[in-house]
């Protein structure tokens, strides 16, 4: 995983670096989503791995899918994916380009999983809490996993915080056992 991250990271610093001089940011994480999408459909992926297409041929057919949703620019950038063998990474190139305008635009996904959903209040105490924590504008997306027992786990880009029942179990029989 790491390598493909590699790999992606010039093209999604290159795309981000265009997107922002044309003050487009929101139109080029479309267009990248919709890409990455269609470059995971199985017939899409047999299209990018056929030995007998062109680069500039493997463009054409990409584009002729996905078109609509491409301004000039991004043609042009899917154009340049196919010449360098690269158009398999566009769901790294897309996650990527997601991260870098979340930086640019201060904002965090935050993913909250917990054992009952959350009321409203506690949604927004957690919001405000974490937009504190992190100093970003903070989203949040909840969801129920009734196994956890009760607490949450908090997810917010590489930071995870386990405040489950079960979490806390097993740290206090790590502790015992050490």
């Amino acid at each position: 995983m790491a390598e493909l991250s590699t790999l992606a990271r010039p093209y999604a610093k290159a795309a981000f670096s265009y997107a922002q001089a044309a003050s487009d940011l929101n139109g080029w994480s479309a267009a990248l989503a919709t890409a990455a999408a269609v470059s995971q459909s199985e017939k899409v992926r047999e299209l990018l791995e056929n030995p007998q297409l062109t680069s500039e041929e493997r463009a054409d057919k990409f584009l002729s899918i996905c078109s609509d949703e491409l301004s000039e620019a991004g043609g042009n950038f899917i154009r340049l994916l196919a010449e360098n063998h690269r158009l398999s990474l566009l769901p790294e190139i897309s996650a990527l380009f997601e991260e870098l305008k979340a930086q640019a635009e201060a904002t965090l996904d935050v993913e909250v999983i917990s054992a009952r959903p959350l009321s409203e209040s506690q949604a927004q105490k957690l919001t405000q809490a974490l937009s504190k924590k992190f100093a970003r504008e903070v989203h949040l997306h909840s969801s129920v996993d009734e196994s956890l027992l009760g607490g949450a786990i908090i997810r917010a880009g590489d930071t995870v915080i386990d405040g489950t029942v079960r979490g806390r179990l097993a740290k206090l029989a790590e502790a015992m056992n050490s």
